[in-house]
């Protein structure tokens, strides 16, 4: 059973040690939530309580996160960094949910189309170590990767 953890958390740690060294370069792309990489219809951002108090979610109520190394709301995670931390695209604009301030809300036009949703400062992007909506798995990692509270700030707070 050790063995099989252990092997488990080979794949997690290179992908994210992949993520914390900046930008290779590359567009932010259009990947999105959905397995097919394909960016959802119109992404929806609203406000749920957690564990670390109200935070940003999207319409199914995961958990969506910024990445500190993004500056003035151009995402910085490229490629490799896209496939542990999808980020929050969607075909039309999104739109604000319960308790989201809509003028903090705002589309991003990405090569190929897609809109990457940001908020406040910060594009939004979702952690695949999260399974289930009220996840937050990805509060904290590596210093840089925070959930959003709905003025737009980062959340610091350990889960």
């Amino acid at each position: 059973m050790r063995a099989s953890k252990a092997l488990l958390a080979v794949p997690l740690a290179l992908a994210l040690a992949a993520c914390g060294g900046g930008s290779d370069g590359g567009p932010n792309g259009d990947g999105g939530r959905k397995a097919a990489g394909k960016p959802v219809r119109g992404a929806t951002v609203t406000v749920a309580d957690s564990g670390l108090g109200s935070i940003l979610v999207d319409g199914q109520g995961r958990t969506l996160y910024a990445f500190t190394k993004d500056k003035d709301t151009s995402g910085s995670c490229g490629t490799e960094c896209i496939a542990v931390w999808p980020a929050l695209t969607g075909s039309s604009p999104a739109t604000a949910g319960r308790g989201v301030e809509a003028g903090l809300l705002r589309d991003e036009r990405r090569p190929g189309g897609a809109v990457h949703v940001a908020y406040g400062d910060w594009p939004l992007y979702y952690y695949v170590g999260d399974d289930a909506a009220g996840d937050v798995n990805g509060q904290g990692l590596d210093g840089e990767w925070f959930a959003v509270s709905p003025d737009g700030k980062l959340v610091r707070t350990a889960p």
